[in-house]
């Protein structure tokens, strides 16, 4: 069994299904990379993975996820304690205008974390590869920083509150190239310690820093596999004509 393993999993907006039958094994420890065109669903599943849809007015889930076989979606389980398990960096850097420092600490005070904080803030900020750039800058506003900082950034407050999954939907569709391959070595390094699930547009971006890819379309998943193989070796022609620019 994988960290997760979600079951037959359909999503509705109101009447709209938006998910359908989606079934996947993510393994720890690994990157697993979603990609598809805009509006196939890929982004939505990812929220499915630590109930961030919940927050959107008329939306129901059907199917299972679990997580470490435990059912997200049990009446009565701890929704704020799954976001720190499972926590999410999204496409937009959206540092809250503080200190760098504050922003770092702030999951773990709002959480009752009962650690040094500073010390966690460094060490957040070290596995962010962020620390040696703002370190005489910590009590200076995070607003200041540049967009590809600002996005490590917001991976440090994710790592602050000790995670165990981390969820990034399109992390470096803002960002320049050098701050993108800056992120790229992050999640490389970062898997080591973490399970990893990516939404990306950019299939080169899946292909060289994923274990496993999962293709998206007209919210179905149409074929998951290991990443070599997927884009090598695709079982279906929707994959094949996806990743060579011929679909349509």
């Amino acid at each position: 069994m994988g960290k997760f393993s979600v079951t037959h999993l359909d999503f509705y907006y109101g009447p709209k299904k938006t998910l359908a039958d989606v079934s996947m094994e993510i393994a720890e420890r690994e990157v697993t990379a979603l990609i598809g065109p805009s509006g196939c669903g890929k982004s939505t599943f990812l929220r499915c993975l630590n109930r961030m849809n919940d927050t959107i007015p008329n939306t129901r889930v059907a199917g299972q996820i679990l997580l470490d076989g435990q059912n997200i979606y049990a009446p009565g389980l701890d929704v704020a304690h799954l976001r720190q398990r499972v926590g999410l960096v999204f496409q937009k850097p959206n540092p809250f205008p503080q200190s760098v420092r504050d922003n770092v600490a702030f999951g773990p005070r709002v959480l009752g974390i009962q650690r040094d904080h500073d010390e966690l803030v460094e060490q957040s900020l070290r596995a962010a590869a962020l620390w040696d750039e703002v370190k005489d800058h910590l009590g200076e506003s995070a607003l200041g920083l540049s967009l590809g900082q600002q996005q490590r950034l917001c991976m440090a407050r994710v790592l602050a509150v000790e995670p165990e999954v981390i969820l990034m939907d399109e992390p470096c569709s803002a960002l320049d190239p050098v701050a993108t391959a800056r992120i790229e070595e992050l999640i490389a390094e970062l898997k080591k310690q973490y399970t990893i699930v990516i939404v990306t547009h950019n299939m080169q971006q899946a292909a060289r820093v994923s274990d496993r890819t999962g293709l998206f379309w007209l919210g179905e998943l149409v074929e998951f596999d290991l990443t070599p193989n997927l884009f090598t070796r695709p079982q279906r022609e929707t994959t094949e004509r996806y990743i060579t620019g011929r679909f349509g």
